[in-house]
C-alpha cells in the first residue's frame, strides 16, 4: 500500500483541527475522534523548552516529538511544521511527518545515480584520480556529443581542443590534490551544440566515506547562457554609457555606437543618417519618429537618401562596407533601413543567401558581400530624439552563428537610444557653434587695411567642440599721422553672448581709435564700457544674468616717423618682441586690471622699435597648456619665445610656425594671434617747420612747404597744401598759443599737421552770410580726403589734414 504523510493542523488555541488518513495510519485515531480535541493528547511528552523557541515567530519549526497512538504506545516521530495564515485571515499550524514504510539502503543510492546520471540539465562527469572519464550523466554526453562508452577513458583535453579544456583540467587537478573545489566559467561551443553556451562548472574532490580514500574528481556544469548573455548586455549598456557621447561631434558619436557594439553585439554595423539631417531642417522637431522618417521619404515607396557616417566590422579594414564613409546610399522599400524608419521601431531579418530577400535583387555588391561573407542576421533599428529622426542603425551578423533574438533587438534598441540623444546633442551644438562662428568670424577684420607702418599677418582659431566659440578679436586701425593702431582683445565666456559683446568692444575700440586716445585713456573708456555692458547683462529680462561680461586688452600705438610704441594692457598677455638680431623678449607693462571692475587706473609705457622688429599680440588660449603634456618643465610663454625665435620666410609662416608648436589639433580655448614687423618712414619724407608766433610768418611757412612738395615731386598738390597750411597756421597763431609747429609726411597720402600748444579743439561750422569767419576748417574739409585733431603727446593738441596724391 502506498504509504501517505501525516498531515495534522492545530489552530492557534491548540486544537486539532484537521486530520488526515495517513495520521490515521500513524497514531491509530479516526478523524472524528480527534479532530476538536486538545493537541497535547498526541504527545507522550512535552518536548523540553530548548526546543521549543518562540513559536509565534517563527514561519516553520522541524523538529523530533514523542508521541502516543491510540493503543498507548509510544513513539519518536520527525515533525516538520509551518506556521500559516488560515482562510479565515486566523493563523494555524500545519503538521507533517514520514508515515514509516518508504523504502531506504541501497534503493536510495541506485535513485540518486540514477536521477544524477539522468538529468537533462546538469552536466555531470566524474574522473578517476587520472583525470579519466569514468561516468557522465546525458546532459553532459549530449554536450560532448558523445556516449558513455566512446568517452570512458579519455581525458577532456582529449575530447575538446580549446584551451577552455586546459584551463579546466588544471582546475580539476587543483582540486584532487587539495581537496578545495574549484569554480570555472566560460564561453565557448561544446562538440555536441550548435552554438556556443555559457557554463557554470564546480569542480570537487569524490572521497569513499567509509575509509576517506580519494576515489577521483566530479565536474558538474549548469548552463547559465541566458544570465551570461544578461550580464553581457548591462556591461553593454554601461559600456555605452561612458564610451557614448565623449564629444559633441556627431561623426565622432555615431563611431563611439559602432565601437561599443562590435563585437559584442554583431560582427557589422553601420550608422547611416538622413540626408535631411545635414539641412537641420526644424521642420522636423516635434514630430514622431515615423512621421519624420516619411517627410524624408521612407513612407511613400520611394528610395530613402542616407550618409554613411560611421561602420565598424569584427575584421579589419570593414570589408563588408558597401559604402565608404560621407557616401550617400539610396535604400529601396522593403529593405530593412527603409522598414525600421517607417515604422519607427526595430526589427530583426533572417538572411538566405541562397534565397536572398528582393529588395537586394537589383545590387550585385549587396549580393556579393552577402554571399562573399555569409550575412545570416540582420537587425535595423531607427535613431530618433527627442521626436526627430536621424537615421538607422544596421547590425549584421556573419561569423557568429546565432541569429539576432528578441532580447538582441531590445539592447540594439537601447544603444540606439542612447546614441541618438548624444547625436542629436552634438546636432544642436553644430548649429550654434555655426552660427556662433559665423557671427564671430563676419565681426573679425575680414581683411587688414593698407598702410605703411607695419607688415601684419594674424590668425584666428575658435575653440574645440566642448568649450565652443569664445570672444577673441585683434584689429589693426591706421591713425592719423601715418601711425596704426594694433589691438588684441579676449571676451569672458564661450558662445553667441560672448561673440556679440566681442563685436561691441570692437566697434567701441574704433571708435575711440578715431578720436586719436593715448592708450591708458582708449583702456579707461573701454572699462567703463564694459562696466555698463555688465549692469545691462544683470537687468536683462526676467532678471536673469545674460552671463558675466568681462574682457582683457592690449592696445599698441606705433609711429613710424620716430619708431616709438606706446602700449597699455588691461589683465592681458605682454607682447613679445622679436628685434632684427633674432632676440626674442616680453615688453614689461604694468599688467591693468581686467576691464569691467572699474575704478584702477591704466598705463602706457613708450619703447623705441628698431626697424625690422615684429611685435607679436596673443590670447592666453595661445599659452593654454591644459592640453599638453603633464611632465613638461617650460611653461606657454618659454614655449611662445622659441617658436618665435625660429626662422620664417614671411610673417604668414611666422604664424603658423607658432600655431604648430604652440596649440594642439583642438585647442582649448579661442586663439587670436597678431603679428607685425615695423617699418620706418624714411626722414627725407618728413619735413618740421617750427612757426613764429606771428601773421607774417604765414608767408614765409607757404613758401617753404612750396619748396618741400617740389623736392618731393608733388606740384600738383601745392594749391591745395598751400591753402591747408595757411588756414590752419593762421587759426593756430590767431586762436591757439605758442609753440606752433608744422609737419608734413609724405606716405600713402600727404598729411599736413599742425601743432600748438593750446588744449581747445576747433568745431567746423557753417559761416552765415555776413560773418568774418568760420569758413576755414569747412575749406579744409572739402578739400581734403580726411582730417581731424588729437592731443598732443606733451599737451596741446595737433589739426591735421590728409590728401590722396597717389
Amino acid at each position: 500500500m502506498e504509504a501517505l504523510t501525516a498531515r495534522v493542523t492545530v489552530d492557534e488555541h491548540a486544537t486539532v483541527t484537521g486530520w488526515n488518513e495517513g495520521a490515521e495510519r500513524l497514531l491509530g485515531y479516526r478523524a472524528e475522534e480527534i479532530v476538536g480535541r486538545r493537541a497535547a493528547v498526541l504527545l507522550a511528552e512535552d518536548p523540553a523548552a530548548r526546543d521549543l523557541p518562540a513559536l509565534a515567530a517563527l514561519p516553520r519549526w522541524h523538529g523530533t516529538l514523542t508521541l502516543r497512538d491510540r493503543s498507548g504506545h509510544r513513539l519518536r516521530a520527525r515533525v516538520l511544521a509551518h506556521h500559516r495564515a488560515a482562510r479565515d485571515g486566523t493563523r494555524d499550524w500545519l503538521l507533517v511527518s514520514a508515515v514509516p514504510g518508504v523504502r531506504n539502503g541501497s534503493e536510495d543510492d541506485t535513485l540518486m545515480r540514477r536521477g544524477l546520471m539522468q538529468s537533462p540539465s546538469c552536466a555531470t562527469s566524474v574522473y578517476d584520480t587520472d583525470l579519466r572519464y569514468r561516468r557522465s550523466s546525458l546532459a553532459a554526453q549530449h554536450a560532448l556529443g558523445l556516449g558513455e562508452e566512446e568517452l570512458r577513458g579519455l581525458r577532456m583535453t582529449d575530447v575538446i581542443l580549446t584551451p577552455v579544456s586546459e584551463l579546466v583540467e588544471r582546475r580539476m587537478r587543483l582540486a584532487l590534490e587539495t581537496g578545495e573545489p574549484q569554480y570555472v566559467e566560460n564561453h565557448a561551443r561544446a562538440p555536441g551544440e550548435a552554438r556556443e553556451h555559457a557554463w557554470s562548472v564546480h569542480l570537487y574532490r569524490v572521497e569513499d566515506p567509509d575509509d576517506g580514500r580519494v576515489l577521483g574528481v566530479a565536474a558538474t556544469g549548469h548552463d547559465v547562457t541566458e544570465q551570461y548573455w544578461a550580464r553581457k548586455r548591462l556591461q553593454l549598456i554601461a559600456a555605452a554609457s561612458s564610451r557614448i557621447g565623449s564629444t559633441l561631434d556627431v561623426a565622432r558619436t555615431a563611431q563611439e555606437l559602432a565601437d561599443v557594439a562590435v563585437p559584442d553585439l554583431a560582427d557589422f554595423l553601420s550608422v547611416d543618417l538622413l540626408t535631411s539631417f545635414e539641412e537641420d531642417a526644424e521642420g522636423a522637431e516635434g514630430a514622431d519618429g515615423g512621421a519624420a522618417a516619411a517627410d524624408a521619404g521612407a513612407g511613400d515607396g520611394v528610395s530613402l537618401a542616407l550618409r554613411r557616417v560611421a561602420h565598424q566590422s569584427v575584421l579589419p579594414g570593414v570589408p563588408e562596407a558597401v559604402l565608404a564613409l560621407g557616401e550617400v546610399d539610396e535604400y529601396p522599400e522593403g529593405s530593412p533601413p527603409v522598414e525600421s524608419l517607417r515604422s519607427g521601431r526595430g526589427l530583426y531579418r533572417r538572411v538566405f543567401p541562397a534565397a536572398l530577400p528582393a529588395w537586394v535583387a537589383d545590387d550585385p555588391l549587396r549580393i556579393a558581400r552577402i554571399r562573399d561573407f555569409g550575412f545570416h542576421s540582420v537587425m535595423a533599428v531607427p535613431l530618433s530624439a527627442r521626436g526627430t529622426t536621424l537615421g538607422v542603425v544596421v547590425l549584421a551578423r556573419h561569423r557568429r552563428p546565432d541569429p539576432f533574438q528578441e532580447d538582441d533587438l531590445v539592447l540594439a534598441e537601447e544603444l540606439a537610444a542612447r546614441a541618438a540623444v548624444c547625436i542629436d546633442n552634438a546636432r544642436r551644438y553644430t548649429r550654434a557653434r555655426g552660427t556662433a562662428v559665423t557671427l564671430q568670424r563676419s565681426l573679425l577684420p575680414q581683411r587688414l587695411p593698407e598702410q605703411s607702418a607695419v607688415e601684419v599677418a594674424s590668425r584666428y582659431l575658435p575653440a574645440g567642440a566642448r568649450a565652443g566659440v569664445g570672444g577673441d578679436w585683434f584689429d589693426v586701425i591706421p591713425l592719423s599721422g601715418a601711425r596704426v593702431a594694433l589691438v588684441v582683445g579676449d571676451v569672458v565666456g564661450h558662445g553667441i553672448h560672448a561673440s556679440a559683446t566681442m563685436g561691441r568692444l570692437r566697434t567701441a575700440v574704433r571708435t575711440l581709435a578715431d578720436i586719436d586716445l593715448p592708450p591708458d585713456e582708449l583702456l579707461t573708456h573701454l572699462d567703463d564700457l564694459v562696466a555698463r555692458l555688465a549692469t545691462e547683462a544683470e537687468d536683462a529680462e526676467n532678471g536673469e544674468t545674460a552671463g558675466d561680461v568681462g574682457a582683457t586688452c592690449l592696445y599698441a600705438v606705433y609711429d613710424p616717423v620716430s619708431r616709438r610704441c606706446a602700449l597699455a594692457r588691461a589683465g592681458h598677455p605682454p607682447p613679445a618682441l622679436v628685434r632684427p638680431d633674432g632676440g626674442v623678449e616680453l615688453l614689461d607693462l604694468p599688467a591693468g586690471p581686467p576691464l569691467g571692475l572699474g575704478g584702477l587706473p591704466f598705463e602706457s609705457v613708450e619703447f623705441d622699435l628698431p626697424e625690422g622688429s615684429v611685435l607679436a599680440l596673443y590670447t592666453d588660449g595661445l599659452l593654454d597648456s591644459r592640453t599638453r603634456r603633464a611632465d613638461t618643465s617650460d611653461d606657454g610663454v618659454s614655449r611662445l619665445c622659441r617658436n618665435l625665435a625660429r626662422p620664417a620666410d614671411s610673417l604668414d609662416a611666422l604664424c603658423d610656425t607658432v600655431l604648430g608648436g604652440m596649440l594642439p589639433q583642438r585647442p582649448a580655448d579661442d586663439v587670436a594671434l597678431l603679428v607685425a614687423r615695423t617699418r620706418g618712414l624714411d626722414a627725407s619724407r618728413v619735413a618740421i617747420w617750427d612757426v613764429e608766433p606771428d601773421p607774417a610768418a604765414v608767408a614765409e611757412t607757404r613758401k617753404n612747404v612750396i619748396a618741400c612738395l617740389e623736392a618731393w615731386g608733388l606740384t600738383d598738390a601745392a594749391f591745395v597744401t598751400e591753402l591747408i597750411v595757411s588756414e590752419l597756421v593762421t587759426n593756430a597763431i590767431r586762436h591757439a598759443e605758442p609753440p606752433v609747429q608744422l609737419r608734413l609726411i609724405h606716405d600713402r597720402a600727404l598729411i599736413c599737421e599742425v601743432s600748438d600748444a593750446s588744449g581747445t579743439a576747433p568745431h567746423m561750422r557753417r559761416a552765415r552770410t555776413f560773418d568774418e569767419g568760420g569758413r576755414g576748417l569747412l575749406l579744409v574739409a572739402q578739400l581734403t580726403e580726411r582730417w581731424g585733431t588729437r592731443p598732443g603727446t606733451k599737451g596741446g593738441k595737433t589739426i591735421w589734414a590728409e590728401q590722396n596724391v597717389q
